[in-house]
């Protein structure tokens, strides 16, 4: 987790119990994640949660599995990660949705909540604490995209229909672009260059990008929630 707030959240817990949400037909996300934060709590509690019973598996190793929704199987989380979850939920559904899991988690508690492709190469994501939105995060491989508007097929649910002219998000995703296109020259010495060129442009045209705690590989934008918010927002 790079996030450092999730990790200053987790690590200040009293019991750092993680949720995560929706796995899937496998558990491998879910042990991984796990495996993940044993750098931020060697002590962490993983609970993956599946709407389908079938799907509930035996755990091990401080992992658990059972059956739950959004109402987080009665548990009080700290931490839960929804990911390729509301995907399949019309629009509405989001602010129920997101408000059901807020009302479960532990004081101080976060979510994440957003999507990502089948490889891990492309994920977007909204962090919620128990009252509104905070951020949203875009990351993906350098080589695997040629434009950083790319990203957009793999926004979060709440985001994903809102990518049109007159949309804060389709303002952001055109001026990201912008910036990559200035960046070209440093295009020689690889993509995650000329995206740290593109980060410095954004800042000086005054795009509240958030700091990065330190070089990573993948190309990361997180911003406010309040710069792409909806019209209407789910919220």
């Amino acid at each position: 987790m790079n996030d450092a707030l999730v990790r200053r959240t987790l690590g200040d817990s009293a019991d750092p119990l993680v949720v995560d949400l929706g796995y899937g037909n496998r558990p491998h996300t879910t042990f991984e994640l796990a495996d993940r934060l044993l750098s931020v709590r060697r002590d962490r509690r993983v609970v993956g949660l599946e709407i389908d019973p079938e799907r509930v598996v035996e755990g091990g190793n401080g992992v658990s599995f059972a059956r739950g929704g959004f109402e987080l199987s009665g548990l009080r989380p700290v931490f839960v990660r929804a990911f390729n979850v509301l995907r399949q939920y019309p629009e509405e559904s989001v602010g129920p949705a997101w408000a059901l899991m807020q009302s479960g988690l532990a004081p101080g508690g976060l979510i994440l909540e957003g999507t990502c492709d089948e490889l891990g190469r492309r994920c977007a994501w909204v962090l919620l604490d128990a009252i509104r939105p905070l951020s949203l995060t875009l990351a993906w491989d350098p080589f695997d995209v040629e434009t950083p508007s790319d990203i957009a097929e793999r926004l979060p649910k709440a985001l994903i229909h809102r990518n049109v002219p007159g949309e804060p998000i389709h303002a952001l995703l055109a001026a990201v672009d912008r910036a990559w296109a200035i960046a070209a020259p440093h295009g020689s010495f690889g993509p995650r260059v000329r995206w740290r060129a593109s980060l410095q442009l954004l800042r000086a045209q005054g795009v509240p990008v958030q700091p990065q705690r330190r070089r990573i590989r993948d190309n990361v934008l997180t911003v406010p929630w309040d710069l792409v918010a909806p019209a209407q927002s789910p919220r």
